[in-house]
């Protein structure tokens, strides 16, 4: 029998803190709420037409200390619920 950990860490801690190997930090919607996701997801079309987006936006500075995407919640969750 095995177990499946969630793709997303939903985290209310605001430092890079508390970041598990293999994960990320990224901020996301108007009012920067904070997931952990997978490394993985870097490797997804999807999600690099994101970070290119986050690249036109915000360049390279990000002082929140994660990854900020330009983009709302329900969008963000939408694209990342279809990555594995």
């Amino acid at each position: 029998m095995g177990f499946r950990l969630p793709s997303i860490i939903r985290s209310k801690a605001s430092s890079t803190k508390g970041v598990p190997k293999g994960y990320l930090a990224v901020y996301v919607g108007e009012k920067m709420k904070r997931f952990v996701i997978p490394i993985s997801y870097l490797n997804q079309i999807s999600f690099q037409d994101l970070l290119s987006q986050t690249e036109e936006q915000f360049g390279f500075d990000h002082p929140m200390g994660g990854i900020t995407i330009p983009c709302r919640e329900d969008v963000f969750l939408e694209i990342t619920s279809s990555l594995y």
